[in-house]
């Protein structure tokens, strides 16, 4: 797909992923809506970085866990720029839990995780789908994670989230495939960001980087994917071929290998 003038909603792109792709994808002409749910100063700021280098881009306040909130996301992005082509689910939550601390793992952790990293990602592909559809077809990428796969990551709850994520993101594509609407998913490692450094490294730079290099020392090119390597891939899915559909893209360096 040619991205000149097509309209992409990206989920949590306020920082990170969502950020750096909201920017890239500016650069090669698309109309982006940087969609925050709590974030205001910092998608702004990505706003104004896009619309400073001559881009177009709006941010929206939605909560993805609200259905009502996804529908008001779709409907402003038709209103303001008068189509959907993209729709990039990169919201994503979680809570630390370590997996043998099952009391821990509470209901709310439970609810909150799955309605932020699953059912929101439902309910935005499902009102994004019309749109895309009458647009005359396009893309639909989700953000998943190799905890998916693994018995590793932040909580059981984040593991089967993104496990459940890439079930819908196969199911969607055999059931919108009719509609011209691809939907494909990118596996990341662990990421280098902020998350990682507070979560993981315990805020502690020394401490992070020596978890940072433990885990590239693990993996065959030897390196920690950034948020700039998620959003060249997720760009890879939409600027590639058009007949690449329901496919898993692991990014982990062949961490998982």
């Amino acid at each position: 797909m040619d991205v000149a003038e097509r309209v992409v909603v990206i989920t949590g792109a306020s920082s990170g992923v969502g950020a750096a792709l909201a920017t890239k994808l500016a650069e090669m002409g698309a109309r982006v809506v940087v969609n925050y749910s709590r974030s205001a100063e910092a998608a702004e700021a990505v706003v104004t970085e896009i619309t400073a280098a001559g881009g177009q881009a709006l941010a929206v306040q939605a909560d993805v866990s609200e259905e009502a909130d996804c529908k008001r996301l779709v409907a402003t992005t038709v209103e303001h720029f008068g189509q959907l082509d993209v729709l990039v689910n990169n919201a994503g939550t979680t809570t630390f839990v370590p997996h043998d601390q099952l009391d821990a793992l509470t209901e709310d952790i439970w609810l909150r995780t799955l309605r932020v990293n699953l059912i929101g990602a439902f309910m935005m592909s499902r009102e994004a789908a019309p749109h895309i559809e009458a647009a005359g077809g396009g893309e639909i990428v989700m953000t998943s994670s190799i905890a998916s796969t693994t018995a590793n990551g932040s909580s059981i709850a984040y593991c089967a989230s993104k496990a459940g994520m890439n079930s819908l993101t196969r199911t969607l594509a055999k059931t919108l495939g009719k509609k011209k609407i691809r939907v494909n998913a990118v596996l990341p490692g662990l990421i280098d960001g902020d998350w990682a450094f507070n979560t993981w490294g315990g805020g502690d730079a020394e401490q992070y980087e020596g978890l940072k290099k433990m885990f590239a020392d693990q993996t065959p090119l030897g390196h920690v994917v950034t948020p700039e390597d998620v959003a060249d891939t997720i760009l890879s899915l939409i600027t590639g071929s058009d007949y690449v559909t329901g496919q898993l893209v692991t990014l982990d360096s062949g961490f998982t290998l």
